[in-house]
């Protein structure tokens, strides 16, 4: 689902099935700065959610305001969120929209460790992805700009990819020790 709808990602939320060890994958894009030697960031475009096979884009920066449903949901004690930097994602939700995600997984930490192997923690999410589920994924589109109203296809295609394959990859490493 792609969305700028509250009431949508409301829904989507909502229809998540409660259990315990939820495991979501997170991500976030937004607009690259193109300033040189500036530090400034812009703001979070978009959060990308997956639980199993449902993805959800949604398109943040043009929302009309946040629901309720996302707040509760991001600070569920039963769920955790997993991703690549996604402790650095968390802050970022913080910092632009004052959402809290309460427990956060980084991939590459947990693999470094499941897989005894110090190196992982230094590989990105599609690296991952080979190393972890065997998909040898390479899809980006170019040029990237995330801050717009309508998406390319490829695009929700690319999110959606990297929340998925977040979520897989959780699923498999945090099944390795259970």
């Amino acid at each position: 689902m792609v969305t700028t709808s509250p009431l949508q990602v409301s829904k989507w939320v909502t229809n998540i099935p409660t259990e315990s060890n939820l495991i979501v994958g997170l991500d976030v894009k937004w607009r690259p700065n193109m300033e040189p030697y500036s530090h400034m960031r812009n703001p979070i475009a978009t959060l990308q959610l997956c639980v199993g096979n449902r993805c959800l884009i949604f398109q943040i920066l043009h929302a009309p305001f946040l629901p309720r449903a996302l707040f509760t949901f991001l600070a569920c004690p039963t769920a955790t969120f997993v991703g690549v930097h996604v402790q650095e994602h968390a802050n970022m939700l913080f910092q632009d929209y004052s959402l809290n995600v309460r427990n956060v997984t980084d991939l590459a930490t947990i693999a470094a460790t499941r897989l005894c192997n110090p190196h992982i923690h230094w590989f990105g999410l599609h690296a991952l992805s080979l190393c972890i589920l065997g998909f040898n994924i390479i899809y980006k589109p170019y040029p990237i700009t995330w801050d717009h109203l309508f998406l390319f296809d490829d695009q929700v295609a690319s999110a959606a990819i990297d929340a998925f394959l977040s979520c897989w990859i959780g699923r498999t490493l945090i099944s390795i020790t259970n």
